[in-house]
């Protein structure tokens, strides 16, 4: 298993989703709320999973690619994830199956698509080439366990980015275990 596979398959399960929602006849509401209530649990788990377990990590073993660094990537990841739970909480506002409801949907999957696209060419990307097969395991192990648990949904909360990333340095530079390696039962997490 492999952290990195899980969540290219969780972007893939989202893109399904949406592309569910773009069928479905826009008079079956009741059809389209469930789908997309579960779309919207889905979205804020796997950010949640991410910010709890794999952009600590990234912070501690990536190196950075097409001439990003580790911190630039986490920094533009923590935004994404706040702009599309914005755009999440956006489709609330309207009635399921009009005509807002469904721009509301669009701008969500547009900035959920912007986010996993470049998350996919430079976070999973770097990670896979700087972080051992055991870490990327036991993440993947921590991180459908992390999904499993809070299926429902959890609350969002939107992060300031500079603050996230200055906190999880701080627990490394402070030889302490980030939040991924509490999640896992372990000590800080290496490349070895």
């Amino acid at each position: 298993m492999d952290i990195t596979q899980l969540i290219l398959d969780d972007h893939h399960e989202q893109r399904r989703l949406f592309a569910i929602l773009e069928q479905m006849d826009p008079g079956d509401t009741a059809a389209l709320d469930a789908v997309w209530e579960r779309l919207a649990a889905f979205l804020e788990v796997h950010a949640e999973a991410e910010e709890e377990l794999f952009y600590p990590e990234l912070l501690r073993v990536g190196q950075g690619v097409n001439g990003t660094d580790p911190e630039a990537e986490t920094k533009d990841a923590i935004h994404d994830h706040n702009e599309i739970r914005d755009a999440v909480a956006e489709v609330s506002k309207h009635e399921v199956g009009t005509e807002g409801w469904y721009e509301a949907v669009a701008k969500a999957n547009e900035a959920n698509s912007d986010h996993m696209a470049e998350e996919e060419r430079e976070g999973l990307t770097d990670f896979r080439r700087h972080a051992s097969l055991q870490l990327r395991h036991d993440l993947a192990v921590a991180f459908a366990t992390f999904e499993a648990k809070h299926v429902t949904g959890v609350t969002p909360k939107d992060k300031d980015p500079d603050r996230y990333i200055r906190e999880v340095e701080e627990e490394i530079a402070d030889g302490q275990s980030t939040t991924a390696g509490k999640s896992l039962g372990i000590g800080s997490l290496n490349k070895g």
